[in-house]
């Protein structure tokens, strides 16, 4: 049975969200040639280092450990997926649309954080923060389709 506090689990999913969202944008940065597109993804890769800084500085409070990332395996089938996603296209358009993709899965899981996990206020204001940061990423990536 696990005895840790529900807020242990919801800030490991965070920390692999925010994880995983750096990864993409590190992967695809590359292939941008935009440079508005490079601008906002800069943006949106600090705001999720900022979040899992949070996440790493609120961590102590719940658990002795460090909070879960993306292992290697995840972090290779993100990098596989954008090198097979842009192979053929890798025009802005479609950059946008991959970040999108990746982006909504976040929020819905965010979202399910947010409506099924009863965490204390602290932990409740950061998986908002989270959710609000893919929802401005979203409204954001729209422009570059």
């Amino acid at each position: 049975m696990n005895n840790e506090p529900v807020e242990v689990n919801v800030l490991d999913e965070l920390n692999k969200g925010a994880c995983m969202g750096k990864d993409a944008i590190h992967f695809i940065l590359e292939k941008v040639s935009d440079d508005a597109l490079k601008e906002e993804l800069t943006k949106q890769y600090d705001k999720y280092k900022e979040i899992s800084d949070k996440i790493c500085e609120l961590y102590p409070e719940y658990s002795y450990g460090e909070p879960h990332e993306t292992n290697a395996m995840n972090k290779f089938m993100t990098w596989s997926g954008v090198e097979m996603k842009t192979m053929m296209d890798d025009s802005t358009s479609k950059i946008a649309e991959l970040l999108l993709q990746g982006t909504n899965m976040g929020i819905i899981e965010g979202r399910k954080l947010l409506n099924n996990k009863d965490t204390n206020p602290e932990v409740h204001k950061l998986i908002q923060e989270y959710v609000d940061t893919q929802e401005d990423a979203v409204e954001k990536l729209k422009k570059f389709l």
